[in-house]
């Protein structure tokens, strides 16, 4: 079924909650509505003037799909814009004519950027490019250097993943990284779809689209998909879209557009729709730019709340990818109305007891406790504190302290609480109750359940891989540290001990108050 202009303006008429028309108006109305259409981009669609979207016509999909010129304007306008304003990103500017090189410097950078800011990625991405430049000096490091590279960054599998895919590389196919999607996705560990993709068309030139949720929010508003973005058609369909768009010469610069529109112009909230360079080919930004126009300047649309004009969404039951008709479009919200996002279950709550114990060595230097994650699950083989969950009281916090580490209760000079700090995951939340003993000797330890534990200076905890929560724990401590360190600073002056002894003031005695004579 081909959509007309006129079946394509009424789509957004209705999408808009606009009403009937004045009757007598009905040639003003028709220009309005073509009027709406740009005409630079004009696709090989056959004009009808039959009425549109019947309510038993059924609906074709033609509205979430992009034609042929559209999709000419679309790379040009794209690359034309990314050539002028992409950002200067380190690994944009790998100079290397090694492709194998080049692809293994993308994976790094799309591992790092799951889930994680540019300007967070760009700092971390440096500092690993310079301590493992090449697949194989990854793959002899081990994972305790991993870890503390990571620290801090988030998601810490991910670099876990860049390891052994690393290994298995170097071992199993002579160092040589696959150079298809397809095989990429098979063959490393934590590569999925959209990274594959990443990588077979930054650096290899395969001709394939990505998605990753810049582009999703970018194909969504240009097509009107209003359906949740977590169904399996929604998704397929939008990799449809991006395997069309994708430009054949550039591949990996025109993907790198879509994700660098997304990020800068194509925003979540505030989007920059006036500078975008697809404007004109934006179903979203049409739709508000039709209401616009009819509501502000003709004046002739009645926005009344009745049901004489049936929404789009009443009139197309069939169709998948538009808007739900419960959640119809918004109009204060704009082109924000895409993508539709499932709402996010609520995260868990985890309270937990976290004991900083610290102790002088032979030295005279203050060192503290850790103990290590286990190898699996949330922030696996990570460094910590002494954690437990489920204990009230802290008599009961340090019975438990001291049994696990084989302490006698006699050699801590007690437990002190001595502050809260939460730490927010995606899924989780863990609140943390900050505790604190001391030793007067760094002691023997040999925990019960033969977890790894060891005594780390200050200075060495900085480097230790440690989550960014452990490290809010230890800065707690280190507050509470500086203001015992002022409490016992100030009992031990008197109010006239900064006072210089020629300005002080003598006690006055009883000859004072007789004048000589």
């Amino acid at each position: 079924m081909v959509v007309s202009k006129v079946k394509l303006k009424n789509c957004l008429q209705r999408c808009l909650h606009t009403r009937h028309l004045a009757r007598p108006n009905m040639k003003k109305r028709k220009q309005v509505m073509m009027s709406s259409y740009d005409d630079n981009v004009k696709p090989n669609l056959k004009l009808k003037q039959n009425p549109p979207f019947q309510e038993d016509s059924g609906h074709s999909n033609s509205v979430h799909e992009i034609q042929e010129a559209e999709i000419q304007v679309a790379r040009k306008s794209l690359l034309s814009w990314y050539d002028q304003n992409k950002r200067d990103l380190p690994w944009r500017n790998i100079s290397s004519d090694n492709v194998n090189e080049k692809a293994y410097a993308v994976w790094v950078s799309e591992i790092m950027l799951q889930q994680t800011q540019v300007a967070t990625v760009i700092n971390y991405y440096n500092k690993w490019m310079q301590k493992w430049p090449t697949l194989e000096a990854l793959a002899v490091s081990n994972i305790e250097a991993i870890n503390e590279a990571w620290s801090g960054l988030g998601y810490y599998s991910r670099g876990r993943r860049l390891f052994d895919g690393a290994q298995k590389i170097v071992k199993e196919m002579s160092s040589l990284m696959p150079a298809s999607a397809a095989e990429l996705k098979k063959k490393l560990p934590g590569v999925g779809r959209y990274t594959a993709a990443a990588i077979a068309s930054i650096a290899f030139g395969e001709v394939t689209g990505l998605v990753d949720g810049n582009v999703i929010r970018v194909i969504t508003r240009l097509r009107l998909i209003g359906a949740s973005i977590n169904q399996q058609e929604v998704i397929e369909k939008i990799w449809s879209l991006a395997n069309q768009l994708v430009d054949p010469k550039r591949p990996g610069d025109f993907n790198q557009s879509m994700m660098e529109l997304g990020a800068v112009v194509c925003t979540p909230k505030t989007p920059s729709c006036g500078q975008c360079p697809v404007n004109k080919l934006c179903l979203a930004y049409k739709m508000v730019e039709f209401d616009k126009r009819y509501s502000a300047k003709r004046g002739c649309v009645k926005l009344e709340d009745n049901n004489s004009i049936p929404d789009i969404e009443c009139l197309i039951p069939n169709c998948n990818l538009c808007l739900p008709p419960d959640q119809p479009w918004d109009k204060e919200s704009g082109v924000q109305n895409f993508p539709r996002k499932p709402k996010k279950s609520a995260a868990k709550q985890v309270n937990l007891n976290v004991v900083i114990v610290s102790a002088t060595d032979t030295k005279q230097r203050q060192k503290f406790l850790i103990t290590q994650r286990p190898k699996k699950g949330l922030l696996a083989g990570l460094w910590e504190f002494p954690t437990n969950e489920g204990c009230d009281s802290a008599k009961q916090i340090l019975s438990q302290l001291c049994k696990k580490y084989d302490f006698q209760e006699e050699v801590l000079s007690g437990l002190h609480c001595i502050g809260e700090v939460t730490h927010l995951f995606s899924h989780v939340h863990h609140h943390y109750k900050v505790w604190s003993t001391s030793s007067s000797e760094e002691l023997d330890i040999a925990s019960q359940d033969s977890v790894p534990c060891k005594w780390l200076s200050e200075e060495e905890l900085t480097e230790a891989a440690m989550s960014t929560g452990m490290r809010k724990v230890f800065k707690v401590f280190k507050n509470d540290q500086l203001q015992s360190s002022n409490q016992k600073v100030r009992k031990r002056k008197s109010p006239g001990d900064d006072v210089p002894i020629s300005h002080k003031k003598t006690q006055a005695v009883i000859s004072d108050f007789f004048k000589r004579k």
